[in-house]
């Protein structure tokens, strides 16, 4: 269990500057959002600028969050971008490339705080904590450092991220560390009610189409392996983005008896983004990181080139080694 508090190096960094741009990962999860939109909130109380940066826009499902209409999004950096920041704070990503926009990131201090296995310690301050159930928790910790009081939309920040990185506490990451710091932002203030609303009743028509698409494309593999595809034509007859997948892949795993589950999308002509959930031991961010991705034991995805049919087979026979 997680119980380290935020190290100093880091809390004097955030400290000492007075401008900082946060960025996080492509096609960001509500753990990537909800982190950065906390921190900003952090540091602002804190009388310190802070700008958010993706490269890929917000979910319609996370947009109820207060501050998401700020964030600044597209491969060209905010403006003012480097000389009037201090630092960059990379949050959730194991490596530069995953921000999609490292080409752009200069020679700015880099503050990299992440949870994920096999992170590369690229910052000149590196805080990785592979224990802590969600990036939202160990930002919940920063603000303990600071000796900050969050206010309600921070603590539904950041609460959103624990909700949605543990699966709405059903995956094995929901540690004693997690339930604590979930009780402990409902005292400060989050609405559970309100997030609750947010991820189960206030789905876009889009995905829901999207959904039934994917379903039309399930297989379940010697009954312990379930994949499912969904492809440009799918988006477009389904009037939906990328950000409509969101919790697609836990209808695969949600199967009796499947232990591996994995999601196969594409985003180009012939590049894929594969998806991998598992449950208990099962670890599937070894074949991840194999394919030059990462994530974590039970969640985990990378990018792959090719066929779409040699992929899926490909990705259902490294699962089935996985399963041995």
């Amino acid at each position: 269990m997680s119980t380290t508090k935020a190290p100093e190096d880091l809390l004097k960094e955030l400290r000492a500057g007075h401008r900082f741009l946060l960025i996080s990962h492509m096609n960001p999860d509500g753990d990537a959002i909800g982190s950065a939109l906390g921190l900003a909130r952090i540091l602002r109380s804190l009388g310190k600028g802070a700008v958010v940066w993706n490269h890929d826009e917000v979910p319609k499902l996370y947009r109820p969050l207060a501050g998401s209409d700020r964030i600044h999004t597209g491969e060209t950096p905010p403006a003012g971008y480097p000389e009037t920041f201090d630092a960059v704070v990379i949050l959730e990503c194991p490596s530069l490339d995953r921000t999609g926009v490292e080409s752009a990131i200069t020679d700015l201090p880099i503050v990299n705080i992440d949870h994920h296995l096999g992170n590369e310690h690229y910052g000149r301050v590196n805080w990785v904590d592979t224990a802590a159930p969600s990036l939202g928790e160990m930002i919940y910790r920063i603000a303990q450092g600071l000796m900050v009081e969050i206010d309600q939309d921070t603590a539904t920040a950041l609460y959103l991220t624990l909700v949605t990185d543990t699966g709405g506490f059903r995956f094995s990451n929901s540690t004693p560390a997690a339930y604590a710091a979930a009780g402990a932002l409902v005292t400060e203030g989050a609405r559970p009610e309100q997030v609750a609303q947010w991820l189960h009743e206030s789905q876009p028509e889009s995905a829901i189409r999207l959904l039934g698409e994917m379903l039309a494309t399930l297989e379940v593999h010697d009954a312990r392996i379930a994949t499912a595809i969904i492809t440009s034509e799918m988006f477009e007859r389904a009037g939906a983005t990328a950000g409509d997948t969101e919790g697609l892949i836990d209808y695969p795993r949600s199967i009796a008896g499947v232990e591996a589950a994995a999601l196969i999308r594409q985003v180009d002509t012939d590049q894929f983004k594969v998806s991998l959930r598992s449950r208990g031991t099962v670890d599937v961010e070894k074949i991840a990181r194999r394919n030059g991705g990462g994530g974590h034991r039970n969640a985990a995805g990378f990018l792959a080139d090719g066929s779409l049919d040699a992929l899926r087979e490909r990705v259902v026979s490294e699962l089935q080694e996985a399963l041995k």
